[in-house]
């Protein structure tokens, strides 16, 4: 069983047996994205290019909360009751003026942030309902081809392995443990973190680390196994002083108090964040853009990219089907050109480089035994002419 770090199968579940509220929404409105949700949990009509089968609750409630506030604005920007009403051109100023952070949530009353994803999300709820459809017979006009699913990528906090071992200087066991972990293995947190069991652990003896399995049905991706380089020892302790084996998690604290520790901790070890106050005399601040279980997965990016000879071997480390994910997490950050001469050199070339190179050695090591041999017929022929010197003035000196 996968664990839930989230809890979306339990609010999703919760939302369904309250009725399916969708407040603010025309009926027509509220209609339409019920039965997109219902298809998306049964994976019918499904986009063709995308893999089969039922959404996750995740994704459910995660289309639920975009297209709700997505469909109750644009029915109070156009007073059209049906998105089916909208037309190219209202969709393309919406998601324009969404962009430049004149559309509200109704939720916070604050600008969007991450329009792109608001489009995607908009474009995969009306491409079904084009396909539902033609298949009643009915044809529909795209009137999503023109916008634009492009968004900045979020900034992350980088840090290096030597600032990691700072944090943990100030850290509790159990949080250096965490970390040390996240940053070795490079795993998704906390969706694949909190899904590690102490059974998914493999000491590997002769290589003295633990081998860790990341399994199939807790990744995004694909299940894999690796090796654990950096907190194999200190992590066989924690194993040990909890007592962890069988069924047993790892980490157990929920991601949200993860986060909050780790941001404090960065802050103040490391300067990361805006430290800003709230209202609550118990706990009176909190630290914004610090440091979060998130950012581990980009710097063990930039850890393990220069130290991987294989590209297709750090993909398999972190679970990554494309290259273009490794740029993602890394944005290249804390590389250095290592380039090296003999890296020039395709394998053929070499070989033939290799070839000659071993020519001019033999030609040179007969040489050098010539050059010895020569000399040592140098030294008799001296010690020879020394000798009858010697011969010549003793006979001089009897005479």
């Amino acid at each position: 069983m996968k664990l839930d770090p989230h809890k979306h199968q339990h609010f999703y579940d919760n939302w369904k047996k309250k009725g399916m509220q969708l407040k603010g929404l025309s009926a027509a409105n509220a209609k339409l994205l019920r039965d997109y949700l219902e298809d998306m949990e049964l994976g019918h009509n499904i986009n063709p290019a995308s893999k089969k089968g039922s959404r996750s609750p995740g994704r459910l409630r995660n289309q639920k909360g975009k297209l709700h506030a997505i469909l109750l604005t644009l029915q109070q920007r156009t007073t059209k009751k049906s998105v089916t009403k909208i037309t190219e051109l209202e969709i393309l100023s919406y998601f324009g003026d969404m962009r430049k952070g004149k559309v509200n949530s109704p939720r916070t009353g604050k600008p969007y942030n991450a329009t792109g994803s608001y489009v995607k999300s908009f474009k995969a709820f009306y491409h079904w309902y084009m396909r539902s459809s033609k298949k009643k017979g009915k044809i529909i006009a795209d009137i999503t081809e023109e916008l634009d699913s492009k968004d900045e990528k979020p900034k992350f906090n980088y840090f290096t392995a030597d600032q990691l071992r700072a944090m943990c200087d100030n850290a509790t066991f159990d949080y250096k443990v965490l970390m040390m972990f996240l940053f070795d293995s490079g795993i998704r947190a906390p969706t694949e973190l909190m899904n590690v069991r102490a059974s998914d652990l493999q000491w590997i003896k002769k290589d003295n680390c633990y081998r860790l399995h990341i399994r199939e049905e807790t990744s995004k991706t694909f299940g894999r196994k690796i090796k654990l380089m950096l907190s194999s020892d200190i992590l066989k302790s924690y194993v040990d002083k909890h007592k962890l084996n069988g069924d047993a998690y790892l980490f157990t604290k929920q991601p949200k108090v993860m986060n909050k520790y780790l941001s404090r901790l960065g802050h103040k070890t490391l300067g990361f964040g805006d430290l800003q106050e709230k209202k609550n005399p118990k706990d009176p601040t909190y630290v914004r853009y610090g440091i979060t279980l998130y950012d581990f997965r980009h710097c063990a990016t930039c850890y393990w990219l220069v130290r991987y000879k294989s590209e297709s071997a750090l993909k398999y480390r972190f679970g990554w089907k494309k290259s273009e994910m490794i740029h993602y997490y890394s944005e290249f950050l804390g590389m250095k050109d290592t380039i090296q001469e003999e890296d020039l050199y395709v394998d053929i070339t070499k070989t033939e480089l290799q070839r000659e190179l071993d020519k001019v050695r033999t030609e040179m090591s007969i040489r050098e035994e010539r050059f010895v041999a020569q000399q040592q017929q140098m030294d008799r022929m001296n010690k020879i002419l020394e000798a009858i010197a010697n011969e010549q003035k003793i006979k001089k000196a009897k005479s």
